[in-house]
Formats: structure tokens, sequence, C-alpha cells
């Protein structure tokens, strides 16, 4: 099927799943997430340790390998042409032989294995009864040896999410790659610290029909595997792959998207992205125009335009850059049809252009189509001229060195004919404005062979058994389970949501304290103090049960809680019996709160300007100072009332 072409995308807000529904669009997800192991993968270097320092450099060039059925994947050849020169930057601590392909890899992290096996338990997964190491081709400089190892754990499996059931097709097990530095021109450069460590990618089917869908059910991954407390958090442990495609499109992979928050807006980009270029497709082909009758030329137009006053050209050639024209026959007006939010089918060929030729201006190329600042009328003509083009035809000048710009010309070409059939598999990178653009063609089969250095690995069934057994609560069951214990559903998601539920529940199973005071604790003091730079990762030892144990014995109040806490994190002391001496009930509270009254009630003279909510707060600082702890807080507020309407009658 075709989406209706008469179609007109609205406003993002005002999309309904009947238009969606309309389009024929389909989503899917792949979720990679860093599992918190003490070493990486294959080898035994720590994992999860990061450093700027920087104790050796490698170059090195990428070249594309036949597969197994003497294929080439056509990813790595696209690769390839960028003719890239790829520089890591090694720190010793961080990186070894094994990951510069000099070594052969260790076994597999048995940690990493355990934790992709719970995963999997709580996905519902059917696992494999043994582990098939794979390597999948990556010729983008992001992993040194030019391969992924990767493993498949577990198939057809579900989650909770948008309402019903959305199923899981595989979880696997990964090496992650390279942090890239800078990307420009025909080099890039990799950080190695990264590289290695063990991550879970968990591919769901193509079951979300809306952009808010997708993003929903991407959370509720996100809460499963955070609610094991064996995976990584914080920018960049979690990274999203999201496959979209409406009827008469394709399979189109958004890469890397870090932030969840952002997918519904990049999805509907995309989607409305793949109906622009079918409506482009059908416009050409009521030309009369298909790949056998397209025509196209190139020439080489330097000194033509070498009297432009349009800056980054004149720059360019003053540096002895080339300028090359090409020429669309049939294009007229194309480049200009928009294809997503503020965007044109033009930059579909500036994005070809500056990944594979490595032209990284912006902009890069100029066509005949626009009503933007560039090339006289009277240039055109004499470029429609050199190339003998008729007024039916776009033109397209791009400048650079003078490899780059043949390498762009031929991608112009291509993109063009690739319009003729409509959209292309391609992976696009995300942009912060939520729409997208070119990354690399979509990779295919080719690109996997199986590993020869890794034998097999079984996964006992007693070892399944084991981890079943010890299954985390599931994200939706906690919050089922808050619920019923008082807590308010926005504190109970975010504290869900947190990395701190195992500490609540241990510290309400050891000290019988209420869980809604309990659970403000958690959701409003601890980001609060973790922000500030205190030590909170303290509150897990046992000395902090110290003051946990005062509050259940009744010794300490409980609104003095988050201070006593907070003071002793921001002291960074030892929270024990010491520390607590000070606030600690000492059974003279009663004289001590009728002195602090009676002592308040000699200042009301002087707050009399003041109305008697500014007294009251002014009056319980002052007493809350030298009683915190020790006083309900609740006990010295009905006090005060009763001293200061008593003077006021």
């Amino acid at each position: 099927m075709t989406a209706p072409l008469d179609f007109e995308f609205k406003p993002f807000d005002r999309m309904t799943p009947e238009d969606y529904a309309l389009l024929g669009f389909r989503s899917g997800l792949e979720i990679h997430q860093q599992l918190k192991t003490r070493r990486k993968l294959f080898c035994r270097c720590p994992a999860g340790k990061y450093s700027e320092r920087v104790d050796a450099e490698i170059l090195r060039h990428m070249r594309p390998t036949l597969s197994e059925l003497g294929e080439y994947d056509g990813t790595a050849l696209m690769e390839f042409k960028t003719k890239k020169e790829i520089i890591y930057l090694l720190n010793r601590d961080t990186v070894c032989t094994y990951e510069m392909d000099d070594a052969p890899p260790f076994e597999i992290d048995p940690e990493a294995v355990e934790i992709a096996v719970e995963l999997a338990l709580l996905l519902k997964l059917n696992m494999v009864s043994e582990l098939h190491i794979a390597r999948k081709q990556y010729l983008d400089g992001s992993i040194p040896t030019g391969f992924q190892r990767t493993t498949i754990l577990g198939v057809d499996g579900s989650i909770q999410a948008c309402g019903r059931s959305i199923g899981i097709i595989q979880l696997g097990l990964e090496e992650d790659s390279c942090r890239e530095v800078s990307d420009v021109g025909h080099r890039i450069t990799f950080r190695t610290d990264r590289l290695g460590m063990p991550l879970c990618e968990t591919v769901t089917e193509p079951a979300m029909r809306t952009p808010r869908e997708v993003a929903e059910a991407a959370e509720a991954i996100r809460r499963l595997s955070r609610s094991t407390g064996r995976v990584r958090t914080g920018a960049g442990a979690a990274r999203q792959d999201v496959n979209v495609s409406i009827d008469g499109g394709t399979r189109i992979e958004i890469k890397g998207v870090s932030s969840i928050g952002r997918i519904p807006r990049l999805v509907y980009n995309e989607a409305m992205r793949q109906h622009n270029l079918l409506k482009i497709r059908e416009k050409l082909r009521s030309r009369g125009l298909s790949a056998e009758t397209f025509e196209s030329s190139t020439a080489d137009v330097t000194h033509m335009v070498r009297p432009s006053r349009y800056l980054p050209l004149s720059q360019a050639l003053d540096q002895g850059h080339r300028a090359g024209a090409v020429r669309l026959g049939g294009f007229k007006g194309i480049l200009a049809h928009p294809t997503q939010e503020h965007t044109f089918f033009a930059q579909e060929f500036s994005d070809r252009v500056k990944v594979v030729a490595c032209l990284m201006g912006r902009p890069n190329i100029l066509h005949s189509d626009s009503t933007e600042p560039g090339l006289t009328r009277g240039l055109w003509n004499r470029i429609r001229k050199r190339l003998r083009a008729s007024w039916d035809d776009t033109l397209v000048v791009v400048w650079g060195p003078q490899e780059d710009v043949r390498t762009a010309e031929q991608e112009i070409i291509d993109r063009a004919v690739e319009a003729l059939e409509g959209v292309p598999s391609e992976t696009r990178q995300a942009y912060a404005d939520g729409t997208n653009g070119f990354e690399r063609i979509l990779p295919g089969p080719d690109r996997m062979y199986p590993d020869t250095d890794e034998p097999p690995q079984a996964i006992p069934d007693e070892t399944v058994e084991r981890i079943r057994a010890r299954l985390p609560e599931l994200p939706w069951e906690r919050k089922e389970r808050l619920a019923v214990l008082g807590v308010p559903e926005s504190t109970a998601e975010r504290l869900i949501r947190s990395h701190w539920m195992e500490l609540f529940d241990h510290v309400r199973a050891e000290c019988e304290m209420p869980a809604a005071e309990l659970a403000k604790l958690f959701d409003r003091d601890l980001p609060y103090w973790r922000r500030r730079g205190y030590p909170v990762e303290r509150l897990a030892d046992d000395e902090a049960f110290a003051i946990f144990r005062a509050v259940r014995e009744n010794r300490l109040e409980t609104d003095a809680l988050p201070y006593v806490l907070g003071l002793c994190l921001d002291d960074n002391c030892s929270p024990d019996e010491s520390a607590l001496s000070r606030f600690c009930k000492r059974g003279t509270e009663d004289e001590d709160l009728d002195r602090a009254v009676s002592d308040a009630a000699e200042l009301q003279f002087l707050l009399k300007s003041r109305k008697k909510t500014g007294r009251i707060r002014y009056l319980m600082g002052n007493i809350m100072s030298r009683l915190r702890g020790r006083v309900a807080a609740r006990d010295v507020k009905a006090r005060l009332l009763e001293v200061i309407e008593g003077d006021d009658d």
C-alpha cells in the first residue's frame, strides 16, 4: 500500500492517531543500554572509567572486506568512499591490545552475561541455550577492529506499554563503540575509554502507532532495565535507535537518540519526510522521468563562478578549491519541495555531500531552485549554457578540493536517481530541532558473519533458574505497591525512575519508617543534595542507619530527618550517635518548649508591624534552631498560635 498523497500533515500537536493510521505509520525501537560491570566484554580492562588523558594516538584507515557469501556490504562501501583518517586517543588505564585487534579476545565476561540474562527474563524472552558470537562490520571508525562482537540471548518476548503488550524481537549482548571527539573533513577522532563496554540491545517489533507511543515504549524498557539496579545511568549510558516507516516508504533508522523526550518530534518529522519523498517521486514520474530516462551531466565551472560575491564560494576559490556543476534533467523546482519542518529537499543533497564527500561547510551547495542569496541570474544562465541545460532542469553547484568535488557530483546524481524510486533505505542522525539528516546507507545482512575466535558458550538451565528466582519487582508492580503505602503518584513515578528504590525499600524494612515521609526525602532532598555535591552515596552505608533508627525509636522527630542527614553530609561527618546527640530527645522537651515559647512571646512587641504569618515564620525559625529533632514542628506551631492569637486579642 501507499499512503494517500493528498494527505496534508498537520502541526505536530494537532496530529491524531487516525492521521497516523491513514499514513500506515509503523515504528520500532532498538535500545542500547550499558551494563554496570567491572570489566569490559571481551577483555579485562575496567568498564565505566572515563578519562581525558591521552597516552598514545593511533592512525588507521578502514577498507571493506568480502562477506562469507563473497559480497560487500553497501554501508562499508559508502564509508570507504569517505577516505577518512581515523585517530584513536588511547589511555593506558582503559584500553589494551585486544581492542586494537593486536590480541585475541578473552572469554565473554560472565558478569555481563548474567545481567543480560536477567534483562532477557524480565522481557519474557525465550532463552537460547548457547551463545554464538558474530562479527558485525563497522567501517565508520567507531570500532578500531572494523567489526563489533555481538550475540543474541533471547527471542520472542514482550513488555507492557501503550496500554497493550508490545512484542520484543530479541535481546543481544555486544561491545560499545568509541566516543567521538571530532569529525572534520577527512579526519575523525575517537576516545577509546568507552570501547568494549558491555551493552544490551533490545529490539522491539514495529508495533508503535504514534510518535508518543514510541517514547512511551522506550520509557517502559528503560524503567524495566533500571529496576535491576545493574545498568549504568547518566549521559550516553542509554541510546535509542528509532525505526520508522509509512505505507509506500521503507524502514529508516534514526540513530543514537540520547533523550527519550526528543523521540516524538523526530518520529513525526521522519514520517513527514517519507510522505513528502513519495510526493516528489510521483511528481517526477508525472513528468515522464524514471531511472532509465533520467539524464544528468557535470562540468568544472571554477573560472565561470570566480566573479561571484557569494562569500562561502569565493573564499573556497581563494584557497585554491574547485567548483563543479551538476545538471539534473527535469528536476526544476524539486529541490525546493519541503520534506521536514523548516527543511527542503535540497538538504538531502547537502547532507550526502557533507557525509560522503566530507565537504563540511554550511552551505556546501547552491541550486537554481533556491530563492536564497547565491549566484546571480547571469551566472546561472552561463552555467546552464555550459551544461546545455533546459529550463526544465535544475542546476547544483558544489565547491571544495578537486577530488571531493568529483565525489560530491556523483553523490548528487545518485541521490537524484534515488528520488525516482521513493524513499532510500538510510540510517539518519537526529538533530536538536527535531529533524534528521543522512548518516549512512542502511546496513544489510552482508555485514554479519560468524566469529571464529570465540567458541560457543552454554547457558546452563541452573544459571537461568537461579537468576529467575531473584528477579526484581517490575516497575508497574512497584507503582501499585507505593500507591497502597500512600505515596503520591507523582512522587512514586520519580522514585521508580531513580536508582534509589532499592535503598528506599531497605530503609523501610530496617527502620519501619512511614513510606510517604521517606519517599518525600528520596524524591526531594536527595536530588538537592546531589546537585550541591554532597556524597549522597553514603546514605547506603550502615552508619547512616543510626539516623533512620533514631526516628523509628522516637528519639528523633521525623521532620528533622532531612535536616540532620543534610548536615552530616555537608560536614562530611559520620552520622553516628555523637553526631545525633544534639538533636535527639533528652526527656526535658516539654520544659524546653515552654521556655522557648516564653522567650518568643517576649519578642512579640518587636514584631507587631509584621503580619501573623510572618511572625510565626520568624519565631518558628528561632525555636526550631534550638529544638530541631527534639520537638515536632507541628507542636511548636500550635503553641505559637496560642501565644500570638492571645496577644492579638
